[in-house]
């Protein structure tokens, strides 16, 4: 295990993860010994074939499943298995149909601890910056797909742990709002720079958010690469056509068929 003391800056430690399913000969290993981290303030995304153990990865780090092997340290404490040090937002919105727009924020943040009136308070403000306080009273189901999302990231945003962790949050999205979601994202994240941990299928929106990429095999996972991302922030519709992301592009498509191949 490397000693915690070598990257004090870093929010997330994950620190040779191993995991198995089963017993004996039937046991299934999922995650073959990852080690990786995610700095104060850093963007980074984990992309690879289906079934790679992605969401496993992320059960592991919220402390939902505990590795057979290996730690997780956040915020420069040892938290393996325990539940509670990070924020996360699901694929699907997840909000509380039965709750208004602000009542689920809201509710979200006492839960967290903060009091009432001060839940109240940041829950209004925040609605009004991401254009959405027309709809504080009213039920999710009124709103389309991308403004579920927009209030299901606000509330990840506005819990108080360091770490966030995106679950493909744009997955069921279709091209043009997903596209627009990824623009909305990275304008409310360059001005709360939280650690942000993504999952995603999809290489351009690793590449046009994020600072780094890690590149994942097929299950039992390793990991392939690490990409640092080159381009500068904040990022344009026009980083699109940059023949520099398409060379980076190509370079992890090809690095995802080795990796598909060798797990199959």
């Amino acid at each position: 295990m490397s000693n915690i003391n070598e990257n004090l800056q870093a929010t997330l430690q994950v620190q040779g993860i191993r995991k198995r399913f089963g017993q004996g000969a039937s046991s299934k290993e999922v995650l073959a010994g990852l080690s990786f981290s995610v700095a104060d303030g850093e963007f980074v995304s984990i992309i690879g074939p289906s079934g790679s153990g992605k969401t496993t990865l992320f059960q592991v780090i919220g402390g939902l499943e505990r590795p057979s092997e290996g730690e997780i340290w956040i915020d420069g404490k040892q938290t393996t298995g325990e539940r509670g040090h990070i924020s996360y937002m699901p694929q699907q919105s997840s909000l509380l149909p039965w709750q208004t727009v602000a009542g689920n924020i809201e509710l979200s943040l006492t839960i967290s601890g903060v009091d009432r009136k001060s839940a109240k308070e940041k829950t209004k403000e925040w609605l009004e910056r991401i254009g959405l306080h027309e709809y504080a009273n009213s039920y999710p189901h009124v709103l389309s797909g991308g403004m579920q999302q927009r209030v299901s990231f606000l509330r990840a945003l506005l819990a108080p742990q360091n770490l966030m962790l995106l679950d493909e949050p744009f997955g069921a999205l279709d091209a043009l709002t997903r596209q627009q979601m990824q623009q909305w994202l990275m304008s409310i994240w360059e001005h709360n720079r939280r650690s942000v941990l993504l999952v995603t299928h999809s290489i351009e929106e690793a590449l046009y958010l994020s600072d780094r990429i890690i590149v994942l095999s097929a299950s039992p996972a390793v990991v392939l690469e690490e990409f640092q991302v080159p381009f500068e922030r904040p990022r344009h519709e026009a980083l699109w056509t940059d023949p520099l992301f398409n060379t980076l592009k190509q370079r992890i498509y090809e690095l995802l068929k080795v990796g598909a191949k060798e797990g199959s």
